[in-house]
């Protein structure tokens, strides 16, 4: 049974629970929980983390914690009952660590390991601080080292600023806003600043009197190694000035055995000093530790003669130095203690002893020698800080270690009281004795002893030095033979004070003998009294005294006999009488000299103090004695204060007319003596008299009278400065005032109390008096009156003690009000008055109610005043603070209404006044102080004050101009941030307040504002203000982590959701004046409903429907709502705001309230046009916010930028995305797109003077010159791009411009620009680019692209396959769909990412261009690959029953044209597909545009020889003829014959009676063409070439006759007619049909590829497509495996065929050849003929296919034919490639050898094919799997087998001028099988790509790419640079991808390029170059690369890389050719 806890509420789990029971609760470890109720062993409650989940879990789980529990019940909230403290570390820790593992994710690699130290550290102090174990010091101090490492963290981790209070976070509702404000400016300095320090003293007014720091010096010994004196030794530690030349300090003494160690055995590892009382002064100085080595032994260290060995003598032995200042930085860092060794020198010359340490820190050398060895002392050395209390408490290890205390000579700055000291300090100076008849020295010792008065020697009253206990007798050192000895020894004599006075010194000389006795001799002594006759001690100075002769004998047992006589020069002339007779004779020539200090709190040296004090003894001159009172020093004074003191009231009381000025003014004397820092520790000496031994009852009404006559003076006296002391010393003349008459009263039980209150009332009155003189024209009366208030406030508290509160506050308020009010009586005076205020609201008076209501108008009123002129804000602001926080606090116990309605009538509108200036200068100190001050006011106010405050206006200007300014205040307030971000505490009650104070004041606005006194402009103040305040970050509370969102919440609710209730209301209320806040407030509004908060949504939104209501009731419509929604929606998307729900919510909202509106079709266009708007403006904001890519980013902004301009209209926003768009471009080097883009502004204007205003970057200019200036950037851009024919038109138009004006200078650079363009046409190479058509399906991809298709123009050398994989990575999420079939609905409405891609074949526009015949090739290419709107891609297929014997009668071909938007290329490298149309391409019409092509490469190479275009070597015309008649005699031609020439074709297709006529011309054509291209060839064949001339004529005449029976007549037609028939444009030529197995073997650019527009492909080496092929393809038997069809269901792709790859081997293929077989040179001649054979082996000029038809192709894994894989072999295999347009599952099938082709050749090929072509170059096929042993096969079998079996490919060359292709696919004009494919070549195929590479048998490695130099063979290109070639050197073709790295090295010959070939549709040429922007959007550029020529149907476009640059001539003599066949 559940039942509810009682004790159990509040827990910590201590293992992590997984809840895997019904209702379990998830808990992790560390998780804080409230208990509810228990159940046998189990509990059932909630996780703070997740407080709405209730679950139950273990109660093991758990430990329990105390806790607080409130409100018991269903709603009970539990507290923790531990320290605010460890909750506040506990919930840190857990924020943190959140955070933390963020950081290593960002790599912020530093911060997070020093966070997670101070983590540790945190966990570590928690769990010290929870254990319970500590005193309160040190849990003060571990509480310190928390808060200070979490507020490090949070600021580090930008967390908010915590306030603080001795460490506990404070509640901001327990304090004013003004103390919370100071709490936060000091909370981050004070946690690191505070020390766990004793509290300073603080002064009765509360203020802290600042005390110096003492610092000392602990020093411990630790050894004195390397000890070799051998005997013992006293080192004498010491701190010394250098600059002053003097000790400081007391001596350290340490004794130490001839072994170095204690010679007391209990001192071990107790040998140190503590040197106090250093001050701050001290620190500064050139301090040194100096310490001297004192020997006890014989005389002489290594003589044992002098001197008997049981005497000891003191002797000198060494001294050592250390420098402070050299390690003060050291020891200062460090809290432990640092060790140092110090060397110890001995002195050369013992007469220097007292200088050596002198000469050491000089490093005078010559005078002292330093240890042989690294010898000396070593110390170590600590600084300590604070006063000996705090010392002893915080290093007590120190003192347990017996320290010894050693003070400085002299006090320290500060005296304490009852620091009780009497030492007296002596020096031994020096000494000058006689030599007494000796011959040398003497060798002198003193002893020295103190006698009392009675003659007896004092006990241990001489101390050598701390650390030792003091003896009765000091004996020096002895210096060796030395009669003017200088010691410079201090000996402390610690007398006890009552034997001080009658004791005196004696020092006793004596002589020590180093002879065999060794005594001590006598010969002399001297003495001193330690005090004179007069009672004053010793003076601190140097005393020569007199040596009296004496000897052994002499007794000194009767010291009267010496007493009497002087002891030196004073005392002798004090005394002059003495007689000579005496015992003891003076020694006129020998002297001795000391010097004494006396540090002492109870003896004096000074004649005056001791005067006073016994004033009684001197009557007469007491007035003298006071006087001189004020010359005496303060140490001495403040030592004998209660003396001074009592005496002052005694003499007082004695004679109070006489004396009482004397007496005040020396109190006064004293008084302000103890205001100075170093007595400032007295005032409680001088406190506790006054409560304690103070008796001067009567002394009140004399201080009264003195005071009153003071004051009273001070407006005639010219010298005020006794008045001023007066005026200073005020506070303890009072206490002293007070004192003495409470003391008269309880003496006389109350007696003359009103003459005492008449008095005090009349010194009032004079304090009135001296205040309220003007004081500008005497400056020492500014000061008598500054002295006067500073002290004044000081006296509350004493007249507290006499005076009820409110006459206090009364004498106060009639003094304050006593002060001139006006502000310019001088800076200074303003200062001071403001201060005693403050100080005044400080006291405790102010803390009264009752007194505050007296005083607070008189402090309002000078507040007032001063913000009214702005002056002294700093103080002010510091009074009001005071003033708000004693307020605050008596608000929580009391009633303070009275009082704060003072402040509001006073100060709040000069308040608001004061911030708007502040805020104007932007000072943020002094803004954040009034800020401060004007919420803590607004914080007081209730109701009843602000009904008040409105109710007091006396206009409605006044509450208008009222509003406007708090308005203001609070915009300002959120716009300018006055207090930092993470302030987060202040910046929530700042909106706090500014909430509630606007509900007060919406009422006041809307009654006083609305109706017929409307105001636009405080209501428009007002909602500009809600919407700053709505849109404020700190309120963003998404943002927030859950535990802050939580506590804002509990604390103060959504603020934005009442405000936007508030602002709501307001707009209702205003009715039909709505109309005067539209358009204005559209764009605040939408703002604020972009806030992600769904309340403050669905309240707001619907004011859009009302505005557009009101707009439309006005004027019919609601355009300005309209306009302004769009352009404010854009800026504020992209500034971030919005979502997906916001979008929805709009319309939804919207549309439900138009519904019943009248307008209600325009409304619901408006609003989804809106919608879709913020579609698109949501897509382009994730896009430029993410990491997308620029394809993303431009199609987005295209996207948007049409909607702009299409749909809604918005010129100027369609501008800004215009130039947004621009830079895209130009920062991915779309220079073209970037172009065409600019060109839609350019367009937009005219060539017109009218005045155009600065916009975006441009000037204010005129139409023309802003028209002028994009022109010229176009055409800029253009060239940039190398698109010159679309900038030449721009240049155009710019020359008639400038020839209209006659501007003939930009005229001639706009012509040569033109022209220069024309050179880049005809000399610069270009690129031509893929083309690839991507379809994104699915609705996870943005909405502008979503279930759309687009073609996209490839980059330079991109293929198919990379061009997959920049999609795949621009959209990771996405799936490559593989297969090409339109999707259908369940992939178009799937949550997913659905990718479609396949290359695609550009359809030229521009038809008529490529048609002429005159026209460079480099001009052509450029037509192909521009302005290109359609594009196409085949499938083949069959259609009904398939022919086995010729599949060619039933295969079609499907043709998919699709045509986009625009142009490409045009503003963006992709546009949408407009329309997709399908047509079928019969066998037929494929038959006839395939053979049609062929025709017309063959007449256009043969022009070029018989007009010497071609110079020199004829290869280029062997090969094509060879390819040509060689395929016709094998079947080529035959395969179409068979298949329409048929009877049962004809007779079953009727209707194409008509093509097949065509056909038979087309094939009659051929024959005369080929006629005409033999005559050529035998004209120049090369004499070793006959053979192969032969045998082309041979075969040539077969084919003639294989066609004979076919097309009587045809033998009729004679070679020379071959070239006259016209060229038609769109039939193709092609050679006899093909079987279906032969397609198999057919590669990717085989005649099989039809019709493609051809060109220079940008991604691989055969750029072209099947209609420009060069040779025929050679065809196997149709008696292989496998049907077409098989073949292609096996590719799903259309591009099936592939025609154009080319697929070159590996190298290990290359090399795995023997070397014949690679071309060595050393092939015999037997292969000769064969070889010859190879070179003109026709030339076929597409690729190889790839792996694709492999089974077909196999058999026993060999090649059909071994002819094939013989010229394989010969000439070296390629490399393959894969194909990027096969199926994965193709891709898979082994081991697949190529169709076959001499596609590209090896690196080895043949070096021989050079010597006799020159550098043309027979590339080989690559064999799949061939069997070695093929290699050496001869010609003749070659030959042999040419008849029955299909021959090898022919090779393709290279050469210099276009050659005619003959294609021989009877299939389709691009292709037998597709369209060629895109990615290796040039031409689209449309075959959906698929990433894997095919799979190769011999190739363990991936293919490489055919689009680099590896699948062009390099040394057959190399060609010898003497042979007397007609080449030029001929770069490869840019539009090759990455061929042009490799050119680099290599020079080459290039392909020529074969022609493109035209679509049936053709249209009207228009003017070269057009004006491709008139007719269309945007034009795609074209890539780098070259200008390739062409003619489409007479010469078709050649895979070339440059023409020479003569081509001139060339193309004079084929024009002239071409003219004259036409003629005929």
């Amino acid at each position: 049974m559940w039942s509810p806890t009682e004790e159990e509420k509040y827990g910590v789990v201590i293992c992590s629970f997984r809840g895997a029971v019904p209702q379990g609760l998830v808990l992790e470890l560390g998780e804080t929980v409230q208990i509810l109720e228990k159940c046998e062993g189990w509990y059932r409650g909630v996780s703070i983390k997740k407080p709405n989940v209730k679950g139950i879990f273990p109660a093991n789980y758990i430990h329990l914690k105390k806790a607080i529990v409130s409100n018991r019940g269903q709603y009970e909230t539990v507290v923790p009952l531990e320290d605010s403290v460890v909750t506040e570390v506990t919930a840190t820790l857990q924020e943190w660590a959140v955070l933390w593992k963020q950081l290593y994710v960002k790599h912020k690699v530093d911060l997070f390991y020093k966070l997670r130290h101070v983590m540790n550290e945190l966990i570590d102090l928690r769990r010290q601080l929870l254990s319970g174990h500590l005193t309160q010091d040190q849990v003060r101090e571990v509480k310190r080292h928390l808060t200070v490492r979490l507020d490090w963290g949070n600021e580090h981790l930008g967390l908010d600023l915590v306030p603080r209070k001795d460490f506990e976070v404070v509640d901001s509702d327990q304090i004013s806003v003004s103390d919370l404000y100071k709490m936060h400016l000091s909370s981050r300095h004070s946690v690191q600043q505070s020390t766990s320090q004793v509290d300073t003293i603080r002064q009765r007014h509360g203020e802290a009197c600042r005390m110096p720091v003492p610092h000392h010096f602990f020093l411990s010994l630790k050894s004195f190694t390397y000890n070799t004196i051998g005997e013992d030794t006293d080192v004498f530690f010491s701190l010394y000035d250098v600059r002053e030349g003097k000790q400081i300090s007391e001596r350290f003494m340490v004794r130490l055995n001839k072994n170095g160690g204690p010679r007391n055995p209990e001192k071990i590892d107790r040998m140190c000093a503590l040197f106090t009382d250093l001050s701050s002064k001290d620190m500064k100085r050139d301090l040194y530790i100096v310490a001297h080595v004192i020997r006890i032994g014989r005389m002489l260290l290594n003589d044992s003669k002098k001197g008997p060995p049981h005497l000891h003598y003191r002797r000198p032995y060494g001294c050592a130095v250390l420098s402070i200042m050299d390690v003060l930085q050291s020891i200062s860092e460090i809290k432990e203690e640092k060790d140092f060794v110090l060397k110890v020198y001995t002195c050369n010359n013992e007469n220097e002893w007292c200088q050596i340490h002198e000469n050491i820190i000089r490093k005078s050398s010559t005078k002292y020698t330093a240890p042989s060895s690294n010898y000396g002392l070593i110390i170590s050395l600590q600084l300590l800080r604070g006063d000996m209390e705090q010392v002893r408490r915080e290093n007590p290890m120190i003192f347990n270690r017996g320290v010894s205390v050693t003070r400085k000579l002299g006090f320290p700055d500060v005296i304490m009281p009852g620091d009780i000291r009497n030492d007296l300090y002596l020096t031994l100076e020096k000494g000058d004795f006689e030599r007494g008849g000796k011959s040398v020295q003497k060798n002198i010792e003193v002893t020295m002893y103190v006698l009392y008065a009675d003659g007896e020697i004092l006990k241990d009253c001489i101390s050598l030095g701390s650390g030792e206990p003091s003896r009765s007798a000091y004996h020096s050192f002895v210096l060796y033979h030395n009669n003017s000895p200088r010691w410079g020894e201090i000996i402390k004599l610690p007398i006890p004070i009552d034997r001080f006075r009658g004791s005196h010194l004696r020092f006793e000389f004596r002589h020590c003998s180093t002879k065999d006795k060794g005594e001590k001799k006598l010969f002399g002594f001297a003495f001193t009294p330690l005090m004179r006759d007069d009672g004053t001690t010793l003076s601190d100075d140097i005393h020569e005294l007199y040596v009296y002769k004496c000897d052994e004998n002499s007794t000194f047992n009767n010291h009267a006999l010496y007493l009497g006589l002087p002891c030196c020069k004073e005392d002798y002339n004090g005394c002059p009488n003495i007689p000579s007779s005496l015992i003891f004779q003076r020694s006129t020539k020998e002297t001795f000299s000391v010097s004494t200090q006396l540090s002492s709190t109870k003896l004096t040296q000074n004649v005056d103090l001791l005067a006073l004090l016994k004033w009684k003894a001197y009557p007469d001159r007491v007035m003298d004695i006071l006087g001189r009172l004020r010359h005496v020093s303060g140490e001495e004074i403040v030592k004998f204060l209660q003396d001074i003191l009592d005496t002052l009231f005694v003499v007082l009381d004695d004679n109070t007319e006489k004396y009482g000025l004397l007496v005040f003014q020396s109190l006064v004397f004293i008084i302000n003596l103890l205001r100075d820092s170093k007595y400032f520790h007295f005032r409680p000496v001088m406190d506790t008299y006054i409560q304690k031994h103070f008796a001067g009852a009567l002394a009140y009404k004399e201080l009264i009278r003195c005071l009153k006559w003071y004051m009273d003076r001070s407006a005639e006296l010219v010298r005020q400065d006794h008045i001023q002391e007066a005026m200073r010393a005020l506070e303890y003349l009072f206490k002293f005032i007070v004192q003495s008459r409470i003391l008269y009263s309880r003496a006389t039980c109350g007696m003359e109390e009103e003459q005492f209150r008449s008095s005090i009332q009349e010194l009032f009155q004079s304090i009135r008096f001296v205040l309220s003189l003007d004081s500008r024209s005497s400056e020492t009366l500014i000061f008598t009156q500054a002295a006067l208030l500073n002290s004044f406030p000081a006296i509350f508290d004493e007249l507290l003690q006499m005076f009820t509160v409110q006459e206090v506050a009364e004498f106060v308020r009639g003094t304050l009000g006593s002060m001139p009010s006006t502000v310019h009586i001088g800076q200074s005076m303003d200062v001071v008055k403001l201060q005693s205020i403050a100080r005044t609201v400080d006291s405790r008076l102010f803390s009264f109610s009752e007194s505050r209501r007296i005083l607070l108008p008189v402090v309002l009123h000078h507040i007032h005043l001063h913000l009214r002129q702005q002056k002294e804000l700093l103080i002010c602001s510091g009074i009001l603070s005071s003033i708000f926080s004693i307020i605050k606090t008596s608000s929580l116990e009391g009633d303070v209404v009275e009082e704060v309605e003072m402040m509001v009538e006073s100060l709040l509108d000069v308040l608001l006044q004061t911030l708007l200036t502040i805020m104007s200068k932007s000072q943020s100190q002094e803004a954040g102080e009034y800020v401060s001050c004007l919420l803590s006011l607004l914080r007081q106010m209730s109701d009843t004050h602000f009904q008040h405050l409105l109710d007091n206006f006396q206009s409605k200007d006044e509450l208008k101009e009222f509003l406007l300014k708090i308005f203001c205040v609070f915009r300002n307030l959120m716009k300018m941030s006055v207090f930092p971000r993470d302030w987060m505490v202040m910046r929530l009650l700042t909106s706090n307040i500014i909430v509630t104070t606007v509900q007060y004041l919406s009422s006041a606005l809307h009654k006083n504002f609305t109706e017929t006194d409307f105001d636009f402009k405080v209501w428009n103040s007002y909602f500009s203000l809600a919407v700053l305040f709505i849109n404020q970050p700190s309120l963003q509370l998404e943002n927030a982590t859950p535990a802050k969102r939580k506590k804002i919440q509990d604390k103060y609710g959504d603020m934005r959701v009442m405000m936007a209730y508030e602002l709501f209301s307001m707009w209702q209320n205003l009715g039909e004046h709505k109309i005067h806040f539209i358009p204005g407030m559209i764009g605040p509004f939408l703002g604020v409903t972009l806030v992600p908060q769904p309340e403050v949504r669905n309240i707001m939104i619907p004011i859009f429907h009302d505005m557009m209501d009101w707009e439309q009731r006005k004027n019919g419509n609601f355009k300005q709502v309209e306009a302004e929604l769009i352009d404010k929606l854009d800026s504020l998307v992209s500034e971030g705001k919005g979502d997906e729900n916001y979008r929805e919510l709009f319309s939804l909202l919207l549309l439900e309230k138009i519904e019943q509106e009248t307008w209600r079709e325009t409304g619901i266009s408006f609003v989804t046009s809106v919608t879709r708007l913020m579609e698109r403006l949501l897509d382009y904001r994730d896009c430029m916010k993410g990491d997308e890519t620029e394809n993303k980013k431009i199609g987005c902004t295209v996207n948007l930028m049409n909607f702009y301009k299409s749909e809604i209209n918005k010129e100027e926003m369609y501008i800004r995305y215009i130039h947004k768009l621009c830079d895209m471009h130009l920062q991915a080097e779309n220079y073209t797109e970037a172009a065409f883009t600019l060109l839609l502004y350019c367009e937009l204007l005219q060539w017109e003077d009218r005045p155009l205003r600065e916009f975006l970057h441009y000037p204010s200019q005129s139409e023309w010159q802003r028209k002028e200036g994009l022109c010229r950037k176009i055409i800029h851009y253009f060239n940039k791009g190398k698109s010159w024919e679309f900038g030449i038109p721009l240049c155009r138009e710019l020359a008639i411009q400038y020839e209209s004006l006659y501007d003939y200078q930009s005229l001639s650079w706009i012509r040569k620009m033109e022209a220069t363009y024309y050179d880049n046409i005809m000399e610069q190479q270009r690129l031509e680019p893929e083309f690839f058509r991507v379809g994104f399906y699915g609705r996870k991809f943005p909405f502008f692209l979503r279930n759309k298709e687009y073609v996209c123009r490839g980059h330079d050398y991109e293929r198919l396959e990379a061009f997959q994989q920049r999609m795949l990575s621009e959209f990771p999420q996405a799936i490559a769909m593989q297969h090409p079939n339109h999707p259908d609905d369940s992939i178009l409405q799937c949550d997913a990412q659905y990718l479609q891609i396949y290359a695609v074949t550009p359809i030229p526009d521009n038809i008529d261009v490529l048609q002429m015949d005159r026209v460079p090739d480099r001009i052509k290419s450029f037509y192909r690959v521009n302005n290109i709107r359609k594009f196409r891609y085949d499938r083949p297929f069959h259609k009904g029953p398939k022919d086995k014997e010729n599949e060619f009668k039933s295969l079609w071909i499907e043709r998919t044209t699709l045509t986009l938007t625009h142009s490409l290329p045009g503003i963006s490298r992709w546009f949408e597909v407009e329309r997709r149309e399908l047509v079928e391409v019969s066998p037929l019409e494929n038959a006839i545009q395939v053979v049609e092509n062929k025709n017309q490469e063959l007449r256009t190479l043969i022009s070029q020889y018989q007009h010497k275009q071609m110079h020199g070597n004829i290869n280029l015309l062997s090969m094509c003829l060879n390819g040509v008649i060689d395929a016709a005699v094998n079947g080529g031609i035959a395969r179409y014959q068979e298949a329409f020439f048929d009877k049962d074709y004809i007779t079953k297709h009727p209707g194409d009676a008509e093509k097949i006529t065509q056909l038979k011309e087309l094939m009659q054509e051929q024959v005369h063409v080929l006629g005409v291209g033999l005559a050529v060839h035998e004209k120049f064949v090369h004499p070793e070439m006959r053979p192969l001339h032969k045998k082309l004529i041979d075969q040539f005449q077969m084919m003639r006759s294989s066609l004979y029976h076919e097309l009587p007549g045809l033998d009729k037609l004679s070679p020379a007619c071959s070239g006259s028939s016209t060229p038609r444009s769109n039939v193709l030529v092609s050679h006899g049909p093909m079987s279906p197995e032969s397609i198999k073997l057919v590669h990717r650019h085989s005649p099989l590829n039809l019709l493609g527009s051809v060109r220079h492909s940008s991604s691989s080496l055969s750029s072209h497509t099947s209609s420009e092929t060069g040779n025929l393809v050679i065809l196997t038997d149709s008696s292989m495996g496998e049907t077409a069809e098989d073949m292609y269901h096996m590719q799903a792709s259309p591009s099936t065929s592939s025609l154009s790859s080319t697929h070159s081997a590996p190298s290990q293929m290359i090399n795995s050849a023997p070397s014949s077989a690679r071309g060595s040179p050393s092939l015999p001649d037997k292969y000769r003929h064969s070889r010859e054979m190879m070179m003109l082996l026709p030339a076929h000029r597409d690729r190889p296919s790839s792996a694709m038809y492999p089974a077909a192709i196999m058999e026993n894994g060999q090649p059909p034919n071994f002819q094939r894989a013989l010229m394989q072999q010969m000439i070296g295999p390629c490399k393959p490639c894969s194909d990027p347009n096969l199926s994965v599952a193709e891709k898979a099938v082994p081991a697949a050898p190529s169709s076959w082709s001499l596609d590209s050749g090896t690196r080895e090929a043949l070096p021989f094919l050079s010597a006799h072509v020159g550098s043309i170059l027979a590339p080989p096929v690559p064999p799949r799997s061939l069997p070695h042993g093929h290699y050496s096969l001869h010609f003749d079998a070659f030959h042999h087998q040419l008849s029955d079996a299909p021959p090898a490919l022919p090779a393709r060359t290279l050469r210099k001028s276009p050659l005619h292709p003959i294609p021989a696919s009877p299939t389709s004009p691009q292709s037998g099988l597709d369209g060629s494919n895109s990615t290796l070549s040039g031409s689209a195929s449309s075959g959906v790509s698929s990433l894997s590479e095919s799979n190769f048998g011999h190739s363990s490695e991936p293919p490489p790419r055919t689009d680099t130099m590896d699948s062009v063979p390099s040394q057959a290109w190399n060609t010898d640079e003497d042979l007397e070639t007609p080449y030029l050197p001929v770069r490869y073709s840019l539009s090759e991808p990455d061929v042009l790295e490799s050119l680099k090295s290599q020079p080459c010959r290039s392909h020529s390029a074969p022609s493109g070939v035209i679509p049936q549709d053709t249209m009207d040429p228009p003017a070269l170059p057009p004006k491709p922007y008139h007719s269309r959007l945007p034009n795609l550029e074209n890539e780098e690369g070259m200008i390739i020529e062409d003619d489409d149907k007479h010469r078709p476009l050649h895979r070339k890389a440059s023409q020479p640059v003569s081509g001139g001539k060339e193309e004079q003599a084929r024009v002239a050719w071409e003219h004259g066949i036409s003629e005929q």
